[in-house]
């Protein structure tokens, strides 16, 4: 897993300025803390920062093709490289590396930018067509590895890992949307394309972006297709399709020069990886699962229990987290709002397997493709409700209005005064903030500048593109397509990355993606049973009351801690008159909910987590890049040298460099030249 950033001016006279392309790379140091390398020619700079997976001694990026005329930095896995580069070379193209990056370059040069439909992994690249004057940005099918970019009007194209690198070049808008705001207090998240800028923006899953002769260009390599036409009655014939394609997604993630484990909770889709991964390997899996203090939020004795029952090595850590201090951590990782607040577990099983592992796969996935979440079991009963009550079926949405939503079953009649597509929509609400207690939070000018936001509209476009006309298949497709990426996977990718760790997603394969999206809805929520077919696939490899366990959600006690260790960070956050000077959140309906919650009246957790984190991010960010930009004396800009790569530090201020036989053949000459400069940033 790595790291990349970089610039393309489309006039080559205007060169990429040296010190803001090192900036931007080593803003993202903590996903690749092994190596750098940048890349400079006219009109463009490519940045890399490395953690070494696959090909340890000579797999440094960027890497070129043979003539020096295409050139790729890469941040991923491309798992079935070994398949593809033995296609390339029966071609005739020449490798110099082991690695899986060097099938990007030659892929590109064999099939341009349709390489992509030849890569099974998950992978976000740009690549430097030096004789077209081209850079392509990918990213791979479902959106694990993130990619951003901003457009210079006129001028070029920005890209990188995370916000913060765009962030350190000038000519990069930092405006804020209101209208993101007003989306992450309905959702927790700010939607895809969108950022907390109005500039910067996220390249859509299996989207490619092609910069050349002045324009930029998105485009759509590959969808889902739920088509709704499966047969039930093969039953049998699915789950022994599903059993092999999970045995060859897990070993293909499997491969790797470095120690490798997997999380472990115990739930439905973690044993599933766990029992996968130890019936394709010849060793013992490693497992790390991390607990609480809090019973209610502790699953490590039911992971144990799991792990014993497949022979599995088993790491627990106990996580006495001081909240306060990890916060601003966390807030600097995400650069825009961002509250799920299971963000903080994953932190700290990522870091407890950083101790022991360099890779762990995970179980991601599983309750997007398989109907895992209650929101789709209330989706069947809203679909039979709508065809028993037929016409009459608004009506009672409408009634039921009237009732209060603690009304159990409440907001499910709601729904049905919606169409099917905004109802499905309204499920994923996950922010606490409905519309009414959004005018009570919003200021009036603030309230203005939102009146037309819909955070929903890009749920209903989705919902209505898929193919199927199961409603149950259309809330799958969306899942993938919003919650998982812009959660989910958002989560995973940062928290992971923070510690140097890279996570695996077995269940995210494309071609179980593909299988998944054929099955009947029927066998994936049957009888009453959610993950209908990797239920009965388990069945066979755990008793029974391992799988009888209730889906308990991946959660931290964030009301237990705001009325304990983080009370006077909150009191702090939350009462101050900063809220009132940045005219969005009215001060007074601020310290009514945390007063409220404080003095245990109302339990408003959710409200104030979002509350607490909307307000981190984009001040921490600027500061941290404002503090190294006055304390750092401006470095003069070098002359590249050819093939001068950062090997990581044995000890701060000492550089160990390559040997001659590790840094592969020299660079041509002219402008294609791989450059290096001085010290590396320490990784965070």
């Amino acid at each position: 897993m790595c790291g990349i950033a970089g610039r393309f001016n489309f006039d080559p006279l205007r060169p990429v300025d040296r010190d803001v392309l090192v900036a931007m790379t080593d803003a993202v140091a903590h996903r690749g803390p092994d190596a750098s390398g940048y890349y400079s020619a006219p009109g463009i700079g490519l940045g890399h920062r490395r953690l070494s997976i696959i090909d340890l001694s000579t797999g440094d990026q960027p890497l070129t093709n043979e003539d020096g005329t295409v050139w790729v930095v890469f941040n991923g896995e491309i798992y079935n490289f070994a398949e593809v580069r033995a296609e390339l070379a029966s071609a005739g193209h020449r490798f110099r590396t082991s690695s899986d990056t060097e099938v990007i370059v030659h892929g590109y040069e064999q099939w341009g930018e349709r390489c992509v439909d030849r890569f099974r992994g998950m992978f976000a690249f740009a690549l430097w067509d030096a004789n077209a004057r081209r850079l392509m940005l990918a990213r791979d099918r479902v959106g694990v590895k993130p990619l951003y970019y901003a457009e210079v009007p006129g001028r070029g194209v920005v890209f990188g890992s995370e916000l913060k690198s765009l962030l350190e070049d000038p000519d990069v808008p930092r405006e804020w949307r209101p209208d993101a705001i007003d989306a992450f207090l309905t959702l927790l998240y700010i939607p895809a394309p969108h950022t907390i800028y109005r500039g910067v923006r996220k390249l859509p899953p299996a989207h490619v972006l092609i910069a050349e002769r002045g324009r930029v260009r998105t485009s759509r390599y590959w969808d889902l297709s739920f088509t709704g036409d499966g047969d039930a009655r093969r039953e049998d014939d699915y789950l022994e399709q599903l059993d092999a394609l999970l045995a060859e997604s897990v070993a293909l993630r499997q491969i790797s020069d470095v120690p490798l484990g997997a999380f472990l909770s115990g739930g439905i889709d973690s044993t599933t990886v766990v029992a996968y991964m130890r019936q394709t390997s010849d060793r013992p899996p490693v497992t790390i699962s991390v607990g609480f203090d809090h019973a209610a939020y502790d699953e490590v004795a039911h992971a144990e229990t799991v792990a014993r029952h497949l022979g599995c090595e088993f790491h627990a850590r106990q996580a006495s987290p001081d909240v306060a201090a990890l916060l601003p951590r966390l807030a600097w990782h995400f650069d825009e709002p961002f509250a799920d607040s299971s963000a903080v577990p994953t932190y700290y099983v990522s870091k407890a397997a950083r101790e022991l592992v360099t890779v762990a796969l995970s179980g991601d996935g599983g309750d997007e493709l398989w109907a895992g979440y209650a929101r789709h079991r209330v989706e069947r009963w809203e679909q039979r409700a709508r065809r028993a009550l037929g016409p009459a079926s608004a009506a009672a949405g409408w009634i039921a209005r009237a009732l209060p939503l603690s009304v159990k079953g409440a907001r499910a009649l709601r729904h049905l005064a919606a169409s099917p597509d905004q109802a499905y929509a309204l499920k994923h609400a996950y922010g606490m903030f409905e519309p009414d207690a959004k005018a009570r939070l919003y200021t009036g000018d603030f309230a203005s500048s939102v009146a037309g936001s819909d955070p929903f509209a890009g749920f209903r476009d989705v919902y209505r593109r898929c193919e199927s006309a199961d409603p149950l298949d259309r809330a799958l497709y969306v899942d993938v397509h919003t919650y998982m990426v812009d959660d989910i996977l958002t989560k995973v990718d940062r928290m992971s990355m923070a510690v140097s760790l890279e996570a695996r997603e077995p269940l995210l394969d494309h071609r179980l993606l593909e299988f998944a999206a054929s099955v009947p809805a029927s066998l994936k929520l049957k009888d009453g049973r959610s993950k209908y077919l990797l239920r009965r696939l388990l069945d066979r490899r755990v008793p029974a009351s391992i799988l009888q366990r209730g889906k308990r959600g991946f959660e931290a006690p964030i009301g237990e801690w705001l009325r304990g260790p983080l009370a006077p960070m909150a009191d702090d956050l939350l009462l101050d008159g900063r809220l009132r000077d940045r005219g969005v959140f009215d001060a007074r309906e601020v310290a009514r909910l945390w007063t409220d919650h404080k003095d245990g009246r109302s339990d408003h957790r959710h409200r104030l987590w979002q509350l607490i984190t909307r307000r981190r991010p984009p001040s921490h960010v600027r500061h941290r890049r404002d503090r190294r930009r006055r304390s750092a004396p401006r470095r003069r800009a070098r002359a590249p040298r050819r093939h001068a790569r950062r090997p990581r530090a044995s000890r701060p201020g000492r550089i160990r460099h390559l040997p001659r036989r590790l840094r592969g053949p020299r660079a041509p000459p002219a402008q294609h030249r791989r450059s290096g400069d001085g010290p590396a940033a320490a990784g965070q």
